[in-house]
């Protein structure tokens, strides 16, 4: 295909004010006008024709070095491969479109050979919604990249070139997360401020109502309460993207994935706590929670539980807080699953909500399908429930829905996870309770089952983790009364010569003053003591005493 240089100035006629283009007369000198290329390109489909046009080039030699660089891309493909000519064509259409350098001959026909994207149009956005249509899995996995990618990476990253993307973006992405943390951090605490300051002000009086409805009017000009983005959430985050990228380096799109290469924070799973009346005090006075997970004490769950025995979800409420089902398993349950008679359930379903949408899925995990054995109480409150069924089943007669589920609605429909959650919040919220998630009482059988002796491994079991270190980590907390008496047991493995007084002070050692000594009489000897307060018999020392009055070697101080 044709292609040339050519000289050519900007100069116009005075008279008629039209460019002289090559005719102008100072053409003849060198150093007047640029040097410009063009380059004919293969035509369109329908026949129209392409070209590669530049101007400005100083020297001549400038412009023929960019005409044999357009030649050389132009034969990167053969002549036979119409596809790979209409890549090049594009490639080099963009060039002319953005201005932007000719790219090296060599660099495109090697990403040209591995059949990689040769314009490099694609943003990450695109690409993210791409990669999310096409992603296969459970629904509730997909649910969770599409947030991080609707809430997180499009509104930071998207509008990026997918082939530019480089570690220092994503690290200004995390940097930007922290930074609204903190904005989020500090809102929420002005608000906190000032809704305490509201409800010290008296009901009562014309100013103070006055003053109510200031303060009232400065919270709504307020930002509402929002949620800070923790150091897991980061870590779904990247997850997400780095997933995505990696697909794209599949397709051979990118070379480089740079969310592999991002370091964060590590995301921690929160420890349970027990609410203490310490614990409670102090949430009481500011608000906070000493930790993101909270644990009933046996007191406070019996409290509870009592409080909802005439509910219709008791028997929900009672198996999640004995036997730790997660909400969805419980939703899930079916009776022909539930062997009351032989004690046993076994968790072969769940029910997942995708939004406000709830459908029904495979248990969360591979050890999460399992048979849980039922104590005797736990049998009796389903068989009651089981009874109450059976009443309601008759009373709507042909409007009851039959979905074999064990807690349903009151027509024997499927029953709505999060209606559950609602009803045990306002159930807390009636009696005073200090507050727990839903999710937290399965917590709270694991720390109970603890409590009881059972082992880790009964406790990964009955919840139905695939690793015993969640367990160990996350769902068991000791209570008070347990680690009470651990602490005295442990107190009484060590052997001692003497008991110990009340005073702190082994009896019969020596007092720390010698008016406490002598006392009224101090100057009366006991028998079998020197006047200098030494006692001249010597009392043998128990089995023990050798262990507990042997400094200890270097060995055993460092452990």
């Amino acid at each position: 295909m044709k292609g040339s240089t050519y000289r050519r100035c900007y100069c116009r006629d005075s008279e008629t004010g039209k460019p002289f283009g090559k005719s102008c007369p100072k053409l003849a000198t060198r150093k007047h006008g640029t040097y410009s290329i063009r380059q004919e390109l293969p035509q369109r489909t329908d026949g129209s024709r392409r070209a590669f046009n530049r101007a400005g080039y100083t020297t001549l030699k400038e412009a023929q070095t960019d005409l044999d660089r357009i030649r050389a891309l132009l034969g990167v493909p053969d002549a036979d491969d119409p596809e790979g000519i209409e890549q090049i064509t594009d490639l080099l259409e963009q060039v002319a479109d953005e201005k932007a350098p000719i790219p090296d001959a060599e660099e495109v026909r090697r990403r040209f050979r591995s059949g990689q994207d040769l314009t490099g149009r694609l943003t990450v956005g695109e690409w993210l919604d791409l990669w999310l249509r096409g992603k296969k899995g459970r629904q509730s996995a997909i649910s969770r990249d599409e947030r991080c990618i609707r809430v997180h990476l499009k509104p930071r990253i998207g509008n990026l070139r997918l082939d530019r993307l480089r570690v220092a973006h994503l690290s200004e992405m995390f940097e930007a997360i922290a930074d609204a943390n903190v904005e989020i951090a500090e809102s929420n605490a002005a608000r906190h401020r000032a809704i305490n300051d509201l409800a010290r002000v008296p009901w009562k009086g014309a100013e103070n109502r006055a003053r109510r409805k200031d303060m009232k009017a400065a919270i709504a000009k307020m930002q509402p309460f929002r949620h800070t983005v923790g150091p897991s959430t980061c870590q779904r985050i990247r997850s997400t993207l780095r997933a995505a990228l990696n697909s794209a380096i599949a397709q051979q799109l990118i070379t480089f994935n740079p969310a592999a290469h991002v370091e964060l924070a590590a995301g921690k799973r929160p420890k349970a706590q027990v609410w203490s009346e310490e614990r409670i005090a102090h949430w009481e006075r500011t608000g906070e929670k000493s930790s993101a997970v909270m644990v009933w004490t046996p007191e406070q769950t019996g409290a509870f539980l009592d409080h909802a025995a005439g509910d219709r979800l008791y028997a929900l409420f009672h198996l999640i807080a004995f036997r730790g089902l997660r909400r969805g398993e419980a939703c899930g349950q079916l009776w022909t699953d539930t062997k009351l008679a032989a004690s046993l359930i076994t968790v072969a379903k769940q029910l997942v909500v995708d939004g406000w949408e709830v459908y029904e899925d495979d248990p969360k995990t591979d050890a999460g399908a399992r048979t849980i054995a039922l104590d005797s109480e736990t049998v009796a409150v389903l068989e009651r429930h089981r009874e109450r069924q059976d009443e309601d089943r008759e009373e709507w007669g042909a409007g009851w829905v039959e979905t074999g589920r064990v807690f349903t609605c009151e027509n024997g429909a499927w029953l709505h996870p999060a209606k559950v959650t609602r009803r045990f919040n306002e159930l807390r919220e009636e009696i005073g309770l200090p507050p727990i998630r839903l999710h937290d009482l399965r917590h709270g059988a694991a720390t109970l089952a603890h409590a009881a002796g059972a082992d880790l491994k009964d406790i990964q079991e009955m919840l139905g983790h695939s690793s015993i270190t969640i367990t160990a980590d996350t769902y068991t907390s000791l209570l008070p009364e347990t680690d009470l008496a651990i602490a005295e047991a442990a107190a009484r493995l060590v052997p001692r010569a003497r008991p110990l007084s009340d005073g702190g002070r082994a009896a019969g050692s020596a007092p720390q003053s010698r008016e406490d000594a002598d006392g009224p009489g101090g100057d009366d000897v006991p028998d079998g003591a020197d006047h200098l307060g030494g006692v001249s018999e010597i009392i043998e020392p128990s089995a023990h005493a050798a262990l507990t009055q042997t400094a200890p070697d270097d060995e055993s101080e460092a452990a």
